[in-house]
């Protein structure tokens, strides 16, 4: 067994959203490879080679389309930060003011689309998979922009703003509805002088199934929640087959999704690392591209010249 299905399964039942990595000095990493290389025509041999490619994104692959993160000193809705929100707790405590907040974020998104970086993702992937090769994205981000780009191999391991929980039965299903309840229609302003709707409980949005009418919660994984074991297991068979790694626009300071490509790295698989400034994880790599991903992940992806296209 692998070091990656060691580890994944041991975190299967205790890995949680949000966790980072320890600042303690006996946990950095014991092993660091040479100073990891920009030299894209490298990169670029390395591509043209691969069958099996895993590509994981973080929050900074939809930064470029204007995504709001959440995260940091400003990362605030009304006077709350999403870590304070996004809890089973809140949700028990007061789900009007939870859904006020994922409705939002819902709105904004169906403004937002999908950019260069999104892009070249998709179009690498249905470009290889006509070559007998394949690609698969592994993303911490709920926004669906990938999907919206077109990519078809997507594992979302953290969820989508665009599914739905029953809290009741424990149906999941997609629901792109704009608003997604009337009660929620006007709703969900961010500024902090906004009070909350403080809407009914049975006005909230409810599951559809027969005879069930459950309060309905966002499908994702919220602080304090354990991942989805069946998105990590298939996380973990792709890892474990992919010849060639991509990190993108992520930290690598949130775990489990931290500890992919570093055990990808240690196996000795290429890994290529694309984020405005370096992470605790890039002298692990073997490539880092620094700057926005919308423009160093394009020419990264774009046909080679040794590529047979059909």
């Amino acid at each position: 067994m692998c070091l990656f299905q060691f580890t994944a399964r041991r975190l299967v039942s205790q890995a949680h959203c949000g966790l980072k990595a320890s600042s303690s000095k006996n946990q950095k990493f014991c092993l660091e490879m040479a100073r990891p290389s920009s030299n894209m025509a490298d990169f670029r041999e390395v591509f043209a080679k691969a069958k099996h490619i895993a590509i994981i994104t973080g929050a900074g692959v939809s930064a470029e389309s204007g995504v709001p993160t959440f995260r940091g000193a400003g990362g605030f809705w009304r006077k709350w930060q999403a870590q304070e929100l996004a809890t089973p707790g809140a949700f028990a405590r007061n789900p009007s003011r939870v859904w006020e907040f994922y409705h939002y974020r819902r709105e904004v998104m169906l403004s937002k689309h999908p950019n260069p970086a999104h892009i070249a993702i998709a179009e690498c992937e249905k470009r290889l998979s006509k070559q007998g090769r394949s690609v698969v994205v592994i993303t911490q981000n709920i926004d669906e922009l990938h999907r919206k780009a077109g990519t078809k191999h997507l594992l979302e391991i953290h969820g989508s703003l665009f599914k739905t929980r029953c809290t009741s039965c424990g149906n999941v299903a997609a629901n792109y509805k704009s608003p997604i309840c009337p009660a929620l229609a006007g709703k969900g302003a961010p500024d902090p002088d906004t009070e909350d709707a403080a809407i009914p409980v049975e006005d909230l949005p409810q599951c559809e199934e027969d005879g069930c009418n459950g309060l309905l919660r966002p499908h994702v994984v919220w602080f304090g929640e354990a991942l989805d074991p069946g998105v990590l297991t298939a996380v973990e068979k792709e890892l474990d087959i992919c010849d060639l790694c991509l990190v993108v626009g992520t930290s690598s300071v949130v775990y489990p999704a931290a500890m992919f490509a570093p055990q990808v790295s240690a196996r000795g698989v290429p890994v290529a690392e694309f984020n405005m400034e370096p992470t605790p994880a890039t002298n692990r790599f073997r490539f880092h591209f620094p700057g926005p991903c919308g423009t160093t992940l394009p020419p990264a992806l774009a046909r080679h010249e040794t590529e047979i296209i059909s």
